[in-house]
């Protein structure tokens, strides 16, 4: 049967496409979803991050993972850094709010996504393949594909959303995908019934921990192993793209999956007594971006725009995460106005920047391995940053608190490179001193201080996501920040009159006619104490 008429086509019914199409179609938005295979289908990655948790609850799903009984997962424990024993650790070291995750089953975590973007009205298609892309001019207007047994269709829509996974459609089509040459590796994985979990050697071993995903690093490289509420265990070897070849050539992919298994200490011994269930698959296409994410009646994503190596489980977060982002550029741009172009780029940046972050955070890793010595880890090893941009980026969000736990378990247990290590503990130190004199400065001396806001620091007017959709809003950019912090408009007009030559009280009592009420007072003290310790200003006798 022919699609009716469409606003959006969305390919692909993974986690990036579902979320995008059920977003749209909350804000109204005809959606057609056309997805190749029939699901539940098969996927690897079924470590969630704590990260993807809010995601999921704007989503509607969480009740139903919740009653699915997934696992939950506290942290991870690792064979990694300057040892060669386990050391765990926990979400719940920075992340409060959500100290846990779920290692999910991905034929049903994927289809309860999808059976969500029915339940909100998307026309969603299952054994329907994309084969192809419909232009007028440069501009992406439709696809065609087809179902088994069936002849060709057409389909056309104001925006195509591709989040067709690592086949890429339209990146691939377009010529925009852009190849990292420092994760030059594969994996090759499989599923085992009966395997044993986190090894009762691991130190500190917390109720929970035998949830843990567990990473090991050996000689050729590494290993995970995830428990999953089924009874089996996701294990996989992430080895060199030159040695794996030539070793599933050799062998064959299940016994050079074995070979690598036994070249392991522990997770060999976690597999002595199971066998294996399903697999092996291989997985051949590595870390990459896209020169752009968004065009001419297209926006990339999920892994259709961007891959980072699995190390730290970012894929489905990077999937829901730009599904979400992804729905709020369409909704904007199918309402037109001067706000379509910046948020564009709003979307862009915000989805790049992320993925940069993991990125970075795994090159970090890599090369903070010291426990073994062989081609694998010396030539993925890096003495320095050469970009000095994305390295103090990433050093200040090291020191701050993030939400991914990862950054203090490898500043604690790894050997980083020594110039990231000084950055990271100056920072913090300078961090710290700030953070003392702003809380013991008393009231009346911050009242009457000059503040004066720092060189590169401003508060721009940018595209934000509001309820759906883009909306202008303000940022906070600093030469750290560049991608910059949301703000509101109170703290943004607070930072544009911070020049150094009014106190604080009269800058205050110039934002209105009236005199500012206790809570105005107290929100822009706590305002001044963040900026300060921020470095975003100087307070000068501070």
């Amino acid at each position: 049967m022919p699609p009716p008429p469409t606003d959006v086509i969305v390919i692909g019914g993974g986690p990036a496409g579902s979320s995008a199409a059920t977003m749209l179609a909350r804000q109204g938005v005809r959606v057609l979803l056309l997805e190749r295979a029939q699901f539940p289908r098969d996927h690897v990655g079924e470590s969630l991050l704590p990260a993807s948790i809010p995601v999921l609850e704007e989503l509607g799903v969480m009740p139903a993972i919740e009653q699915e009984g997934f696992l939950p997962k506290w942290g991870a424990t690792m064979v990694w850094g300057s040892q060669t024993t386990p050391w765990t650790w926990r979400f719940s070291e920075t992340n409060t709010r959500h100290p846990h995750s779920y290692q999910v089953w991905r034929p049903r975590f994927d289809q309860i996504l999808l059976e969500n973007c029915r339940e909100w009205g998307v026309d969603v298609r299952e054994g329907h393949q994309v084969t192809d892309l419909i232009f007028d001019g440069d501009r992406v207007v439709g696809v065609r594909f087809n179902a088994e047994g069936s002849p060709e269709q057409e389909a056309q829509a104001e925006y195509v959303v591709d989040a067709t996974g690592q086949a890429g459609l339209v990146g691939r089509r377009l010529g925009l995908r852009r190849w990292d040459d420092f994760f030059k590796n594969l994996a090759v994985y499989a599923y085992f019934q009966g395997a044993h979990r986190i090894p009762h050697s691991v130190s500190e071993r917390r109720e929970g921990d035998e949830n843990n995903i567990f990473i090991e690093s050996y000689d050729q490289g590494w290993l995970w192993s995830i428990p999953l509420h089924n009874g089996l265990t996701s294990i996989g070897a992430v080895v060199d793209t030159a040695v794996g070849q030539q070793g599933i050539s050799s062998l064959g992919a299940l016994d050079f999956l074995h070979d690598q298994i036994q070249r392991s200490q522990y997770t060999s011994r976690m597999l002595q007594d199971s066998v294996m269930a399903a697999g092996p698959s291989v997985v051949r296409d590595w870390s990459y971006d896209s020169e752009r994410l968004v065009g001419d009646g297209f926006v990339l994503a999920g892994d259709a725009g961007c891959f980072v190596d699995p190390l730290f489980s970012s894929g489905v977060h990077l999937a829901l995460m730009s599904g979400v982002l992804a729905a709020a550029y369409v909704t904007t741009a199918l309402k037109g106005g001067d706000i379509v172009g910046p948020a564009a780029l709003a979307y862009q940046e915000t989805y790049h920047n992320e993925y940069v972050q993991f990125r970075e955070l795994a090159r970090l890793f890599y090369s903070s391995n010291r426990s073994m010595d062989s081609y694998f880890w010396e030539a993925r090893r890096i003495s320095r940053y050469q970009d000095s941009s994305p390295r103090e980026s990433f050093i200040r969000t090291v020191a701050g608190q993030s939400p991914r736990g990862y950054e203090r378990a490898v500043i604690n247990s790894g050997q980083a490179p020594p110039d990231f290590l000084e950055g990271v503990n100056d920072l913090e130190a300078d961090l710290a001193r700030r953070r003392a004199l702003a809380d013991s400065a008393p009231e009346n001396f911050l009242w009457e201080s000059r503040p004066v806001r720092l060189q590169g620091v401003q508060a721009l007017r940018k595209p934000v996501v509001g309820q759906g959709e883009y909306v202008w809003g303000h940022m906070l950019t600093t030469p750290s920040r560049t991608e910059g912090v949301p703000v509101s408009g109170f703290v943004a007009l607070l930072v544009s009159r911070l020049d150094g030559k009014a106190t604080f009280s009269e800058m205050l009592a110039s934002l209105g006619p009236q005199a500012p009420s206790p809570e105005m007072r107290a929100a822009a003290l706590s305002t001044l104490k963040t900026l300060y310790t921020e470095g975003a200003i100087q307070v000068p006798g501070l």
